[in-house]
């Protein structure tokens, strides 16, 4: 017999000898499938980002950030004198790492002279980040839930295209969120070894919380997650009264104190302003819990002021934005938790519920907290994008254990697989339609991308303004007029049209005279002014901008609205 023979034999003699290891043996063998499944879809992500970063426009407030970045690289340069970064708009009110960090590659000088270099070179460091993002989500759920409920989570997360399609343009959204569930990791893995964690999870945690803090003050999120789960672990420790309870909450205190003198120092590296004075940290919070200005957001047809947005607006913008699979995971893994809720009575089940706190609380007390204050919101679920990873986690934990409960119907459960294939295909087959406006998707339950028409948020950032622009300059050449100058209006910052605009069509903030106009449809802002349209932006039979030509109006049909 040939020696595949011989082994096959091998291994059929083990497995009727011992019928439980042949059967682990099977186990381990699809969950490395599953790892290399996860691995290779984190690799294809990486070529993806490669290949079409440099096709997104410049978002609203990219302009502002960038110039905050350098700001504080001048800071430095400066030896701590040039002050000019932290009385430069509110910019001051938020970390700097990944400004900083873009402004550094920036000076220098591998972007090259090209004014598009610089914004995609952050566009495509900002996907980094995402990616990054996307990591320590398969991470966490594979911490928790094996490798199937990893890949699950890993595959929910990147078919959202709040996630996948924003992870080139909210700079500030994304990397914030990647902080944050590398964060929540770190507090997962810390929780069951209290009050003696490891030396390196001490450390990454440290790591993970000072880079969220050198984001955004919303990391005081990720601080409660972790004190919750340090009380919970103290008084969840079995046989023990209440005073050695006390002493081992201490002890994990004092065991921490390194990650929260790492995660200042670099607070204070990524975000000076924060560490100048005592009360600065409350400055901000404060600030940002109250924080409202002149800006109108869309919720179900009705247009409000960003302050008058109700408690639900982000819980609704979540059940619309997320794919149908993704909310079906999280209603599988509720009422998984929901069977779990009687094991909390038993020692064990609390130590295997302790791991699962912060990340439930991650996914849960954010949307509590907005339903309870009704902050100010807009953009949809943009400020709360960090939502995402911990919420994907749960609704992979859900696919995996609806599986796993169903095999007494194998038969059903392949048939559910499939219909999950189905699902994820169909959504990636959106996306791709959407591209490179992913991060405009919505589910079925409101139609889709044409079902948002007039009630719900699009193209927010105008990253559509990049294509719309191009189709100026074709249609200026056309013309053939190669030495003749026009004027260009745009329903944005000048700058998201400027970097891509021919150089004889020049940016005016005089709608007025302006022989053009550019605008994403947002809001309506594409009928602010009148004209021909000569191009539109188009997904899904969705107009994303318009092109109009102005030159022909006279006198007050040149009046803006």
């Amino acid at each position: 017999m040939s020696r595949p023979g011989h082994i096959l034999t091998e291994r059929a003699a083990a497995a009727g000898a011992n019928p439980a290891a042949a059967t682990a043996s099977e186990t381990r063998s699809a969950a490395q499938w599953a790892r290399r499944l996860a691995l290779l879809l984190l690799a294809a992500t990486a070529v993806f980002i490669v290949l079409t970063f440099d096709r997104h426009g410049i978002s609203n407030d990219e302009e502002v950030q960038h110039v905050y970045g350098r700001l504080l690289v001048d800071f430095y340069a400066s030896g701590l004198t040039d002050l000019r970064a932290f009385a430069y708009k509110n910019l001051y009110l938020y970390g700097g790492l990944f400004d900083l960090i873009a402004a550094l590659i920036e000076r220098s000088g591998v972007v090259g002279a090209s004014v598009a270099g610089v914004w995609e070179m952050r566009h495509l460091l900002s996907a980094a980040f995402g990616l990054a993002g996307l990591a320590g989500t398969w991470l966490l759920a594979r911490r928790l839930a094996g490798e199937w409920a990893a890949l699950a989570a890993l595959v929910l997360l990147l078919i959202t295209g709040a996630w996948s399609g924003a992870m080139f343009t909210h700079t500030k959204d994304v990397p914030f969120a990647t902080a944050m569930v590398w964060s929540l990791y770190y507090i997962v893995r810390v929780a069951p070894s209290l009050p003696h964690p490891a030396r390196g999870d001490v450390i990454g945690l440290g790591v993970a919380l000072g880079c969220a803090f050198g984001l955004r003050i919303g990391a005081v999120f990720a601080l409660f997650y972790l004190g919750m789960t340090l009380l919970a672990a103290a008084a969840w420790r079995d046989g023990e009264s209440a005073g050695a309870r006390a002493a081992a909450f201490g002890r994990s205190i004092v065991a921490l104190l390194p990650a929260a003198l790492i995660a200042v120092a670099l607070m204070g590296l990524f975000w000076p302003w924060a560490v100048m004075s005592p009360g600065n940290l409350w400055k901000a919070m404060t600030t940002f819990s109250h924080f409202s200005f002149l800006l109108h957001t869309i919720l179900a047809g009705q247009v409000m002021p960003n302050g008058d947005a109700p408690g639900h607006y982000l819980l609704a913008y979540l059940l619309v934005r997320l794919p149908e699979l993704f909310l079906l995971g999280l209603a599988l893994a509720a009422l998984g938790a929901l069977r779990a809720l009687p094991s909390l009575a038993d020692p064990a089940g609390r130590r295997v519920a302790l791991p699962w706190l912060p990340v439930v609380l991650a996914a849960l007390f954010p949307i509590v907290y907005t339903l309870l204050a009704a902050p100010p919101l807009y953009n949809g679920i943009r400020h709360f994008t960090f939502l995402l990873p911990p919420l994907a986690v749960l609704a992979g934990a859900g696919l995996f254990a609806a599986w796993q409960r169903a095999v007494r119907w194998p038969r059903g459960r392949w048939a559910a697989l499939a219909g999950c294939a189905l699902l994820v295909a169909g959504q990636v087959t959106m996306l791709a339609r959407l591209h490179p406006y992913e991060y405009v998707a919505y589910n079925g339950f409101v139609g889709g991308l044409r079902g948002t028409t007039d009630r719900w948020e699009q193209d927010y950032w105008a990253d559509s303004l990049r294509d719309a622009a191009a189709e100026l300059n074709a249609f200026v050449a056309r013309e053939g007029h190669p030495d003749k100058t026009y004027t260009v209006a745009v329903c944005a910052e000048s700058l998201q049209a400027s970097v891509w605009l021919d150089p004889k069509l020049v940016v005016t903030r005089d709608w007025w005279i302006a022989d053009f106009f550019l605008s994403p449809t947002h809001m309506d802002c594409d009928t602010a002014v009148k004209g021909r349209i000569i191009g539109k932006v188009e997904r899904e039979g969705v107009v994303l901008a318009v092109i109009k030509d102005r030159r022909m109006l006279v006198g007050e049909e040149r009046r803006p609205r």
